[in-house]
């Protein structure tokens, strides 16, 4: 069983970049076109060339300053807000609990 460990690492690579380069926007995309990168990584990821090669020099990556200081990008302009800090969510808790009548 561990010697399928090595051939199943390098197929997850191939498959997350692959689908990584396919699901990344056009503006997004460096060095080369998109329809390109799609091909390297296509056509060299037996060899692991062309997936890493995408995952370190294909697509642009925000530091985590550029995305409001979290490493999610989860900052205070995300739009995203935790429940426990969602009025509307608290409000929804209030009328759907049967003993707060």
């Amino acid at each position: 069983m561990l010697r399928y460990l090595p051939v199943l690492l390098v197929l997850a690579l191939w498959i997350h970049a692959f689908v990584d380069c396919l699901n990344t926007p056009e503006e997004e995309v460096r060095h080369l076109p998109k329809g390109v990168w799609l091909l390297v990584v296509l056509l060299s990821g037996w060899m692991l060339v062309g997936p890493v090669a995408w995952l370190v020099a294909g697509r642009v990556r925000q530091s985590a300053a550029a995305n409001g200081g979290t490493a999610a990008g989860r900052g205070p302009d995300s739009g995203w807000v935790a429940p426990d800090d969602n009025p509307e969510f608290l409000k929804s808790l209030e009328r759907d609990d049967p003993g707060s009548g």
